[in-house]
Order: structure tokens, then sequence, then C-alpha cells
């Protein structure tokens, strides 16, 4: 099975990288309001997704894995989230991509992410009683209990998500589909992973960065690490083959290049290279500790969530972007005071 969540990963990398939407500026871009590849993605995403997942379970093919409405954590978790993909130009599933191409910031991203999932692990037994009030599992089927009208409502808001995805196309007058292309990959993708008889799990990323963390440093005798290690173990497998793809196909375009600042940075951060490593690192630990604190990030909570039309992670994926766009606002400004 190892072989087939490496063979997963690669296919999970080869489709983001199709739409460019591992990259530094691709994902800042849309912190900015410049580019949204991201947005127009992850709706065709989540809205294909949506109608196939419904009737791949309700044919008894996969089952569902909704994530529960932890308010304060899937809130505050989500803005912290959003924040630190903003500042770093990641998140925890395109991070392993773009190393694999020779990103330098992503390598700090993820060293701050494992620093991020350490310190989650220690604090996580502090906090975890004021991430509430747990609302449970709530999500369109479990309010509906299934049905015609289910399946009307899930159809009509997948076909929401897409019409929503073409008119931001139109707005941006691009001519390239390569994000639509790449949305429908990550739904099939993801509906192959939710089978039964495959892995019958979501796809994730942020678990892997705290099983990793707490490998190294010893942090295994308590309860959040056991809570970890099926899931951990399988991102980071996973995450591992998305690298290799990141390698791969940059070997193969003639593009990889070790580089630490891209141009999204450089135009109003200038290139010291200090200051990115400082700030790379920052994002990548605040982003790891939104997505423990929300139980999750982009692909486990906002796309495989959002399939399952799952209010958790509907409303993560709403303060996620308002965490993005504030902090894109306020951060990303020429001759900004921020060092």
């Amino acid at each position: 099975m190892t072989i087939l969540i490496l063979i997963l990963g690669f296919l999970f990398g080869a489709i983001l990288q199709s739409a460019k939407l591992n990259k530094y500026n691709t994902i800042s871009g849309m912190a900015r309001l410049e580019d949204f590849t991201v947005a127009k993605a992850i709706a065709v995403a989540v809205g294909v997704g949506a109608i196939l997942l419904s009737f791949e379970i309700g044919l008894g093919y996969a089952s569902w894995h909704v994530k529960p409405l932890i308010l304060v954590g899937i809130g505050f978790g989500g803005l912290i989230f959003g924040a630190g993909m903003a500042i770093l130009g990641y998140c925890p599933g395109t991070l392993p991509i773009s190393l694999g191409e020779g990103s330098m910031d992503a390598l700090v991203g993820i060293v701050g992410g494992i620093v991020g999932g350490i310190v989650y692990t220690l604090i996580q037994p502090s906090i975890q009683g004021m991430l509430g009030p747990d609302l449970g599992k709530l999500s369109l089927q479990s309010a509906m209990g299934g049905g015609p009208v289910y399946y009307i409502l899930t159809i009509v808001f997948g076909l929401a998500l897409v019409g929503t995805a073409f008119w931001l196309n139109k707005l941006e007058n691009k001519k390239s589909y390569n994000w639509l292309y790449a949305g429908i990959g990550l739904a099939i993708l993801n509906c192959i992973v939710f089978l039964t008889t495959v892995f019958d799990r979501v796809i994730g990323a942020s678990t892997s960065y705290p099983y990793v963390g707490d490998l190294l440093t010893g942090l295994t005798q308590n309860d959040y690490f056991a809570s970890t290690v099926k899931p951990g173990h399988w991102e980071l497998i996973f995450l591992t083959g998305s690298m290799l793809s990141g390698l791969v196909f940059s070997l193969i375009r003639k593009d990889f290049k070790i580089q630490l600042i891209y141009s999204g940075w450089s135009k109003t951060e200038g290139n010291s290279k200090t200051k990115r490593i400082i700030w790379a690192f920052v994002g990548g630990f605040i982003l790891l500790i939104g997505a423990r604190m929300a139980g999750g990030c982009t692909s486990g909570h906002v796309i495989s969530g959002g399939m399952q039309i799952a209010a958790s992670s509907l409303l993560f994926g709403a303060f996620v972007f308002a965490g993005l766009l504030l902090t894109g606002k306020f951060f990303y400004r020429k001759g900004s005071s921020i060092q």
C-alpha cells in the first residue's frame, strides 16, 4: 500500500503543478487579489467533488469523514492559517512540491511547520478546552438525511461553485483553463482516496508535521501524538510522493532551480534573504498552529470537507480566506514598515 500512497501523492503533486497551484507567486497573488487561480481551482474541486462524492457514498462505495464543528478552533485556527498561508505563500500540501522544484523558502516553511507542530503538541492539553464548543459533525447530508432533495441541493451547490469559478475567470480575463482541469483532477483524486476499497479517508497534509516533529524530539508519550500516528504516517508518505513529483516534473520541464526569493515577494518586501527566511519560518509556524487548532488544512479540510458539504469545513474555508486576504492587504505593501 505504501507504493499506492506514493503514486497518489505523485499525482497530487502533478495536478497542482499543472495549474501552478503550488507556486509562491500564485498563492501570495491570491492574498493580494492579483491572481484568482487558487480560488477557482478550489471552487471547482469542491463543486465537482461534492456531486461525485455524494453519489459515490450513496451507492455504498465510500463513507463520510466529516470533521466536527469545534467553533473557536475552526474560526480562530482558520484566521491564523490564512495569515500564515499569505505570508509563507504555501500551504502544508504544496510545501513539499515546491521543495522538490528547488524552493528554499518552502524548505524553511516546512521547518517552521514542524516546529509549530511540536509546539502544538506541547500546548494542546492546555488549550483543548478553549477550542469549543463542539457542535458535532454537521453537514448537508446529516441535516437532510439523504433523499432526492439532498441530491438536488448538492448538485445546485456544486454547479454554483463551478459557476463562481468561471465568473472569477471572466473577471481576470484569462484564456488558460488549467485551473479547471486541476480542480476536476483534485475532485477525482479525492474520490479515489475516499473509496472504501482504497483508503477510506480524506486527503490531508498538516497532521504529518506534528507527527514528524514529535518523532524527532521524542514527544511520543502523549495522547496527541498517538492520535497523529496513523494519519501522520499516511500523509508523510503521500507528501513524499508529491515532493518527488515536484522534482521529476521540474527536471522534465528543465526549470528546476534553487531559489529563495520570488518576484511576488521582492516587489514589496525587497531582496533580503534574511528577511525572507525569517518570515517563511514564521509563516510556516503559524500555518501549522492554525491547522492543528482547526483539525485540518486546505486539502484535508477546505477541499475534502467542502466536498462533503460539512459545516466545519465551509466555515473554516471562509475564515481561511478572510485571514489570507486581510494579511495580504496589510502585509504586502510597498514601503511597509514590517521588517
